[in-house]
């Protein structure tokens, strides 16, 4: 029987960076569900990262996984490369790879604090500029992954809240600056249960806390951020923040 859903992404072709686990992963599913071809990158989960593009290929569209670290130059310009090189394009760049960590203030080290920053702005800043003579030409998306800790202060996450104020910036900087040619906008989750147990009680008090009565799934990221890759081109420079009113 024929695929009765739409694929408003067929024929695109879609780049997420730490797309072999967790909210990455998600996004280029739900990219593939669309009908788009999809690339991902990873750092250090190779057997993750060819199982996601498996997962993907079942879908019914062709992907690759290719190693990249986002903060090397090198290493970025040939993981566009490698994606160029097979699938002759980019449309759609999804800015996922990105660093969490819990560290009180006083205990924030410098070594901490350029290792958040090195992934989570200049990763995004060196993929967007590889990747711009290909997304312009085809009049491309980029999606950065920002977080409602750039929005909201949270006392023990300084440097993490800091830097994904940063990428926030960046994406209307961006939008400004790479306009009409490329669209670009962010996606900022807030508490997002990925089902992990260490972190099962402190998920229990944040859905009590959202006005929504729960946290926030894997599926509700990903759908914001597809809604950005299938959007009107004349959307950007937006922050949508996915967090059940949490930061209300």
């Amino acid at each position: 029987m024929a695929d009765q859903h739409p694929k408003p992404l067929a024929g695109k072709v879609a780049l997420v960076t730490g797309g072999a686990k967790r909210l990455g992963k998600a996004a280029g599913l739900a990219l593939a569900k669309a009908g788009a071809d999809v690339a991902i990158t990873f750092l250090a989960s190779a057997k993750e990262a060819q199982q996601t593009a498996k997962q993907i290929e079942n879908l019914g569209v062709r992907a690759l996984a290719v190693p990249c670290d986002v903060t090397d130059p090198k290493s970025v310009r040939a993981a566009i490369a490698a994606v160029v090189r097979k699938f002759s394009g980019l449309d759609i760049l999804i800015n996922s790879a990105g660093r969490y960590e819990t560290v009180a203030f006083d205990q924030l080290s410098l070594q901490q604090w350029d290792t958040i920053f090195a992934t989570n702005v200049r990763g995004p800043f060196l993929v967007s500029k590889e990747a711009l003579p290909h997304l312009r030409k085809r009049m491309g998306r980029i999606i950065n992954l920002g977080s409602l800790g750039g929005v909201r202060p949270w006392a023990s996450h300084a440097h993490y809240c800091s830097s994904k104020a940063a990428l926030h910036m960046l994406t209307k900087v961006m939008a400004k600056a790479l306009a009409p040619a490329i669209a670009v906008n962010c996606v900022a989750p807030g508490m997002i249960d990925l089902g992990e147990k260490a972190a099962a009680d402190f998920m229990k008090r944040m859905a009590k806390q959202t006005p929504m009565q729960r946290n926030g799934t894997a599926a509700d990221v990903s759908a914001a951020t597809l809604f950005f890759a299938s959007a009107p081109h004349f959307i950007t420079g937006h922050i949508l923040v996915v967090d059940g009113g949490l930061g209300l």
